[in-house]
């Protein structure tokens, strides 16, 4: 039996790349590595900056603006990761699935990102495609708005259990309203949050490589309470950076029933060598709860933490996608 026969854990690819898609990202696919994919601003930036995969097509769409000529060159490769993982799909529904952001200069923009939201998944036109909605006040009610119509929806960029609580919370409700079997997935960042505190904990004396891991199972447990089988924990930003920790490290620890991993193809690579291929052990809730009540006491203030870390994670996606438009016009 495997994780996902036995406890409907998958593992998405977090990269999209036009050369990639036809090459290795087939090979994974079919050797049931991954059962899903997903992408942001600064995979698309990278990918488009960096491949010549990308520049008839680019050289074609010149006569467009920036934003257009964007949208067809991530729509050609959304479509075709669609169409890749559509036999996966069509065989478990939780799984097969691309994700694509929307604009997201539109953050604070609930009307725009609907808008943007719907035209996307109308002009795919794939059952299999996930519209990714970051956390923020009119991201929630764009979510909740989104699912009602019938569109599944990645919410991306959640720190704290509080924004996790709101994403279930309108994904849920719009789910329910849709009277449709939608899917979604709310995405845990995780390893940003170590990255962010580490030094500071080392100075404090407590445990490096642990507040990301904690954090994420608190979240876990605030999402399952919906009990809602539609909505999954996708944990993201699970690839490692330096040498203290294996590669795998945050994959192997949150191997969780229901739930999602996406990682980089690297960490995917690292983790079929060397990783753990058991379910996890998950902290309970109580402990989770007892061990922010310490960090607390340390004088770690969590949610100065998670505000800092959601304003960086729009705007790092805000200065990818206009760095991209930036070089798409020749």
């Amino acid at each position: 039996m495997s994780l996902k026969e036995d406890i409907n854990y998958s593992l998405w690819c977090d990269f999209i790349e036009r050369d990639f898609l036809e090459n290795r990202f087939k090979e994974i696919i079919k050797k049931g590595i991954i059962q899903g994919a997903t992408s942001n601003p600064a995979i698309f930036e990278s990918s488009i900056s960096n491949s010549v995969a990308y520049k008839q097509q680019l050289d074609m769409l010149q006569a467009n603006n920036a934003k257009i000529i964007y949208e067809e060159l991530a729509l050609t490769d959304i479509k075709r990761a669609a169409f890749l993982l559509e036999k996966l799909h069509k065989n478990d529904n939780d799984d097969g699935f691309i994700s694509i952001e929307v604009d997201p200069l539109l953050c604070d923009d609930a009307a725009g990102t609907i808008e943007e939201g719907v035209r996307l998944y109308s002009q795919i036109n794939a059952e299999n495609v996930m519209i990714k909605v970051p956390a923020t006040e009119a991201g929630y009610i764009a979510m909740r708005e989104l699912t009602s119509r019938g569109i599944n929806v990645n919410a991306t960029l959640i720190f704290s259990p509080a924004q996790a609580v709101k994403c279930a919370q309108a994904l849920d409700e719009g789910i329910n309203d849709s009277n449709k079997d939608i899917k979604a997935v709310v995405s845990i960042f995780v390893s940003r949050l170590d990255r962010l505190a580490d030094s500071d904990f080392a100075l404090k004396g407590l445990q490096t490589s642990k507040l990301g891991i904690v954090n994420a199972t608190k979240c876990y447990h605030e999402i399952n309470k919906f009990k809602n089988s539609n909505i999954r924990t996708l944990f993201a930003s699970t690839g490692v950076k330096g040498n203290e920790l294996s590669p795998s490290y945050y994959i192997d620890n949150l191997i969780f029933p229901n739930s999602v991993n996406t990682a980089p193809l690297a960490t995917i690579e690292d983790w079929l060598k060397d990783g753990s291929k058991v379910e996890t052990h998950i902290m309970s809730e109580v402990e989770c709860d007892k061990y922010f009540e310490t960090l607390k006491q340390k004088g770690i203030k969590m949610q100065a933490i998670y505000d800092k870390l959601l304003v960086d994670g729009l705007d790092s996606f805000k200065v990818s996608f206009r760095d991209l438009l930036s070089k798409l016009i020749n």
